[in-house]
């Protein structure tokens, strides 16, 4: 294997930012947050005409986010085999533990808003010694969102993380802390400098006076069969590769839609944009057409009359003669009905493609519970792939932390018991991700099923009111305190 420098890392770096330029990515992504939030017009010279927005890729995009993601989600682990006492209980309560203080859930939302809106998400997993952990010791898990634009693959035909050559993470970060950083390990702060071709860079990623772009590299070592890892500048080695220990890349990534033969996907947004740039231009073409001839203009004989005068009532004086030709007023223009029901039509048909369907949005009313949850299903199988690939994503997630708690954890009490994580490299583990509803409707085919189960005379009071969703009752747990008392028999 080659030596390993700064010069090697920077090198391959630049090759990944040539591979995205040549897909486009840094206009695509550009381009898709901003119609995302909104700025749908950027570029175009209007001259004071009107740029009207309306967002309907936004609603889409967070409708379909919304239906992917779930509260309740939660990874167990199961061992294959024998394992230590309390192995298994001591990991999945360090997994929960993971999740609560990494508002996982949270990070699961932004993650595949990203890949809807950018084509694809990424969650970076790393070790921070000064994090407080809650268990007496310093250091803990932490999980942070990495933009698609910052992560470059050695293998840029195979999406497949575990199977890179390696892996380089970019960020940016202040001179200083860079120069610490290389003080702190032996290189030469004065090495660390911005880059002096920042301009050929893309915008997002340049260089300026205070701050300077950071590399990240991760490969596995085919000797340990770790993760190694090192942190470089242009032209300075700013941490050299050391052992994390680690037997996985700390890394999950998600595609929206895959292409073949890159590891970048396709955004949900990118197709939808000639949709929304068609609803936007008919609305400003309709706009200025109501502006310039949607009311009534008057039409009169200057040589007749001199001045029109416009006030309410006011007379009009006219020289000589009949005043018949004098005035007259022209009818404004009709706007042509198809207009709007070409809007209709896009942006229905755009929203229904995606599964956005007037019932998924709870746009009908709810007379039928089942038959809206028969639709409700029937809307969101288009995006069951795309939901699939998310559990994946999520279960790889696990198996990252496990590996850090391997590496990383030591001996650690959970409970009233202590348990060495280290372990953990003795047995095997089976994950699993359990993933409960929390759709509105979900609670109402619940509340639909109690009252017919009490109607039929099939469960208690007791038991309905032990059962119903909380909100649905109010002071239900007085209620139910005041059944169960002796006094109420």
């Amino acid at each position: 294997m080659r030596k390993l420098t700064e010069a090697s890392v920077y090198l391959e770096y630049r090759r990944g930012l040539d591979y995205k330029r040549e897909l486009g990515l840094f206009d695509t992504v550009r381009n898709n947050e901003n119609f995302f939030v909104g700025k749908q017009w950027e570029g175009v010279r209007s001259n004071g005409l009107p740029t009207p927005v309306f967002n309907f890729l936004k609603r889409a995009v967070l409708f379909t986010v919304a239906g992917l993601t779930s509260s309740s989600a939660k990874i167990t682990a199961s061992a294959l085999g024998t394992a230590p006492d309390g192995a298994v209980a001591a990991v999945n309560s360090e997994l929960d533990a993971i999740f609560e203080t990494n508002s996982l859930h949270a990070l699961i939302r932004e993650l595949l808003r990203n890949s809807a809106v950018d084509g694809d998400g990424c969650l970076f997993v790393r070790w921070d010694a000064d994090r407080p952990n809650g268990a007496g010791r310093q250091g803990a898990v932490t999980t942070e969102v990495v933009e698609n634009s910052r992560v470059f693959f050695g293998n840029v035909n195979s999406r497949h993380v575990q199977e890179q050559p390696y892996i380089i993470v970019s960020h940016r970060v202040m001179i200083g802390d860079a120069r610490e950083t290389a003080l702190q390990n032996g290189a030469d702060p004065a090495l660390v400098l911005p880059d002096s071709d920042a301009e050929l860079l893309p915008r997002e990623l340049r260089e300026d006076d205070a701050r300077v772009t950071v590399l990240m590299r991760l490969w596995k070592d085919a000797q340990t069969r770790t993760v190694w890892c090192c942190e470089s500048a242009k032209g300075v080695m700013l941490r050299s590769p050391w052992d994390t220990g680690l037997a996985l890349y700390p890394l999950i990534w998600l595609p929206w839609d895959y292409i073949r033969n890159s590891y970048h996907g396709q955004a949900m947004i990118t197709g939808l944009i000639p949709n929304q740039v068609f609803v936007n231009k008919l609305f400003a073409m309709s706009m200025i057409s109501l502006m310039t001839t949607a009311y009534p203009k008057v039409v009169y004989d200057r040589a007749r009359i001199a001045k029109w005068d416009n006030r309410v009532g006011a007379a009009i004086p006219v020289l000589g003669g009949d005043v018949t030709g004098a005035a007259r007023i022209i009818d404004p223009a009709h706007v042509s009905p198809q207009i709007a029901q070409f809007i209709d039509a896009a942006i229905s048909y755009t929203q229904t493609f995606l599964g956005a369907t007037p019932a998924a949005l709870g746009e009908v009313r709810p007379d039928n519970t089942s038959a809206i949850i028969a639709l409700q299903k029937a809307s969101a199988v288009p995006n069951e792939l795309t939901r699939a690939n998310l559990y994946q994503a999520l279960e790889d997630l696990g198996r990252i932390y496990i590996d850090f708690m391997r590496a990383y954890y030591g001996e650690r009490a959970f409970g009233d018991k202590h348990f060495d994580f280290e372990r953990l490299g003795g047995f095997e583990l089976s994950l699993k991700l359990d993933v409960g509803a929390s759709a509105y409707w979900s609670e109402l085919a619940s509340m639909n099923t109690l009252d017919n189960l009490l109607v039929r005379g099939k469960i208690s009071f007791e038991d309905y009111l032990e059962r119903v969703p909380d909100g649905y009752i109010p002071a239900k747990r007085e209620l139910l305190e005041k059944i169960k008392s002796p006094a109420s028999l």
